[in-house]
């Protein structure tokens, strides 16, 4: 894409970036700031209907109902005799009631017929009888008294008193038609999807997955290889990605940019996600070009810059309103479509789509830090249902002193042990040492904190590696 009018670059002075920490959100209210960014997108994002296959792990969008009735006709619940009336009772010649047989037999007292668990239980049944409860005697029956022919009967004796309804599983037994199974935001577990089969799903209603795509800024980044004359390896493109779809997001790229801020607009204009992630970019030296290219875009910024360490330079904006998945951009109107007539009721117009961009900063652990006080937040309210309120990260002591940052929260990777936040090594803000072996990120007050004092810990979607070692650091910015 060409621009008509070059991109503002920010200026790389020392005033510059002087003028930035007074524009600063606090961290709870940055994390605050992104769960209503999140709650605006969520406006008319109907759920989708998911195969059985596909929804373990995501949540019901709407309570679970019954579509039938369960079981949906009385049942066998043990494999023996289905009897009606009083015993003992002549056997039936004719085979066993299978189960899956759309049988339209009908009991009639004095009579027995071998059945099998699961089977239907014919019209009439009075009980049905376990095998083990039972047992047969043949007798000889005269059918003519001119002929005085005779045949074998077999008659089946309870060995147990027989009550009316035994060892059958009347229809609705579980649930009838139209109940309520479940509620909405029921985690879509194994014993869920077997619930949905049984009460006739083929598809569960779930939210639709937000869809996000990552933009790795910067022309010092390798993907294969050494560091080498001044290339580094890039750590954030093969770890958003991943880390982004076990926070529930459908990940359409990973794509490197470099430090091109034209290429940049493209891809910031042209993206189909919900939530762009960019990576650097957003301070004010002479390539980070974030912020110029969110002026051209006509884009808000809800937040920029946060008072956390490390992470400060993040942040969070709105783009330019986009047509919704299913109703691409249309062209510019020619004149024989400027007369379009509008939307009837038989057409309803359709609400444009709300996109975010969360700017990370380009240091690892700093990146880290964006992620959770931005993107994940913004993620978790975008597929939440109405009403539901954010869970409250777990509160847990910390074990040892750990320093703080005079005015600023800080996020330091932390393992739990013994019910206590154990603080690790390697914590600065170019370090993924001690993230990679946290289970969580403890929010440090400005000042820091005391051994015991409770703290707030971010949980990290994976457990934590065992050995870490849980020696803190002093290292932080």
């Amino acid at each position: 894409m060409t621009l008509k009018e070059p991109l503002p670059v920010a200026p790389a002075t020392d005033d510059a970036r002087a003028g930035r920490p007074h524009r600063a959100t606090a961290w709870p209210e940055a994390r605050a700031a992104a769960v209503r960014a999140g709650a605006s997108a969520r406006a008319g994002r109907a759920p989708l209907g998911v195969p059985l296959g596909q929804a373990l792990g995501q949540v019901l969008a709407e309570p679970l109902l019954a579509l039938t009735d369960l079981p949906p006709f009385d049942t066998s619940a043990m494999d023996g005799w289905a009897v009606a009336g009083p015993g003992p009772w002549t056997v039936r010649a004719e085979g066993a009631v299978l189960a899956g047989q759309a049988s339209a037999a009908v009991a009639v007292d004095g009579e027995a017929v071998r059945i099998a668990t699961g089977a239907r239980v014919p019209a009439g049944t009075t009980a049905v009888v376990r095998t083990e409860h039972s047992r047969t005697e043949h007798s000889r029956t005269e059918h003519s008294r001119t002929e005085h022919s005779r045949t074998e009967d077999a008659l089946l004796h309870a060995l147990r008193e027989v009550v009316p309804g035994q060892d059958i599983r009347p229809r609705g037994q579980e649930c009838r038609a139209g109940d309520e199974l479940l509620p909405a935001g029921t985690v879509v577990t194994p014993a869920v999807l077997g619930l949905a089969a049984a009460a006739g799903y083929d598809e569960l209603p779930v939210p639709p997955r937000p869809r996000v795509e990552i933009l790795v800024l910067g022309d010092e980044l390798l993907t294969t290889g050494l560091p080498h004359d001044g290339l580094i390896r890039d750590a954030l493109g093969p770890m958003l990605g991943p880390w982004l779809t076990a926070l529930g997001a459908d990940v359409l790229a990973t794509r490197r940019i470099g430090d091109d801020a034209e290429e940049l607009y493209a891809a910031v204009t042209g993206s189909a996600a919900d939530l762009v992630l960019t990576t650097g970019g957003t301070a004010a030296g002479p390539v980070d070009h974030v912020h110029g290219v969110l002026d051209k875009a006509g884009a808000t910024l809800l937040v920029d810059g946060v008072k956390v360490r490390p992470g400060h330079p993040m942040l969070l904006a709105r783009l330019a309103a986009a047509p919704t998945p299913s109703e691409p951009a249309r062209p510019e109107s020619t004149p024989s479509e400027s007369n379009r007539p509008e939307p009837t009721p038989s057409e309803p117009a359709r609400p444009a789509r709300v996109r975010h961009l969360v700017g990370l900063p380009g240091n690892p652990l700093a990146a880290v830090s964006g992620l959770l006080t931005l993107a994940q937040p913004l993620l978790a309210a975008l597929t939440a249902l109405a009403g539901a309120a954010a869970p409250a990260p777990p509160r847990v002591p910390v074990q040892d002193e750990v320093h703080g940052h005079p005015y600023d929260t800080r996020l330091v990777p932390v393992v739990r042990r013994g019910g206590r936040a154990v603080p690790l090594r390697y914590n600065g803000p170019a370090m993924l040492r001690g993230i990679a072996a946290a289970d969580g990120l403890a929010v440090v007050p400005p000042g820091g904190a005391r051994p015991g004092q409770e703290l707030d810990v971010l949980d990290l979607p994976w457990p934590a590696v065992e050995g870490a070692v849980p020696a803190q650091g002093a290292c932080f910015t």
